[in-house]
């Protein structure tokens, strides 16, 4: 299997993408949902940061940097960071960010590796739907230095259209900030491995097709 059918079997396996009737906070009816917070053991977000690790490399991203938002993002910044050296031999910076600032001890905005003009920073989030965690941590890296956010790395694209829009929530990313984004695997990853059977939920495939036709973004 390819490392994306690897993960998709994963995310089946932890109950984080499961098959049924959903209900999405769009008010859409969803075939299938994902849910990131059934990631639960250390097992678990050690294998999640080598399939970051994974998407990193096979993708050439060019980073000093990984950048967790707080506070989703920081446990996977970190088992990225670990995979990346484990496995490829790549040691990179991490960094995340605290809701409020420090104003005792070290004091700051930042833990781990601080923000430095010029500096090429990737940041690592589990799946987006408004870009909400980007918009609040861009400007508080550019008031720190004149960083370099080359890029925006997520679990999954559901590659289907905002309310109200014709682009995906990804594709209004790039437009706005004009940084590229990057997904372990998106929804037509997840039909080709029901197609294959790498995962059960085969009877889903008429509904998960009609789904994306429906309310998919032009790629």
């Amino acid at each position: 299997m390819t490392y994306k059918e690897q993960f998709i079997r994963f995310m089946a396996d932890c109950g984080v993408l499961t098959f049924g009737d959903f209900t999405l906070k769009s008010g859409r009816k969803s075939p299938y949902f994902l849910n990131a917070g059934n990631y639960s053991t250390g097992a678990a977000l050690a294998k999640l940061g080598e399939f970051y690790a994974e998407c990193f490399v096979d993708n050439k991203i060019e980073a000093q940097t990984l950048f967790g938002p707080a506070y989703k993002g920081i446990p996977l910044a970190v088992s990225t960071a670990v995979a990346l050296k484990n496995k490829f031999d790549i040691d990179l910076n991490y960094c995340f960010d605290r809701k409020e600032a420090k104003d005792h001890g070290e004091g700051g905005l930042f833990v781990g590796k601080q923000p430095a003009d010029g500096e090429k920073i990737a940041v690592i989030d589990d799946v987006v739907t408004s870009g909400k965690a980007l918009r609040e941590v861009l400007p508080k890296l550019q008031a720190a230095a004149n960083v370099n956010v080359t890029s925006f790395i997520i679990t999954a694209d559901r590659m289907e259209k905002t309310l109200g829009g014709e682009l995906s929530a990804v594709q209004e990313i790039e437009k706005e900030f004009g940084i590229r984004v990057y997904s372990i695997i998106n929804i037509n990853d997840i039909i080709s491995a029901l197609e294959k059977g790498v995962i059960g939920g085969a009877e889903y495939l008429p509904a998960m097709k009609k789904y994306i036709e429906e309310y998919g973004a032009r790629y």
